[in-house]
């Protein structure tokens, strides 16, 4: 275990990130899931609605680190294309 204040403190820290990582992630697969969800049910209106909520999440997620930016961009234009393709 951390012996001096300063690793202390970087613990402390590290901690409290990988909470906030977690959360936000957990967010993001949620809101991803329901965009996966309306275009199995074939339902293009809730497919929007849901990938717009997802893009923001996915693009703030993109910002603070804890998803790769190109990443957030595939899943963005992957589910985008899905929903374009359901008409």
């Amino acid at each position: 275990m951390a012996n001096h204040p300063s690793a202390e403190k970087r613990n402390r820290q590290r901690i409290k990130r990988t909470d906030r990582n977690r959360a936000v992630s957990s967010t993001v697969r949620t809101l991803v899931k329901r965009v996966r969800t309306a275009l199995h049910a074939k339902d293009k209106a809730a497919a929007t609605t849901a990938l717009a909520a997802a893009t923001v999440a996915l693009d703030k997620a993109a910002t603070k680190g804890v998803v790769h930016p190109k990443a957030a961009s595939r899943t963005i234009g992957r589910l985008a294309a899905q929903i374009h393709r359901l008409a």
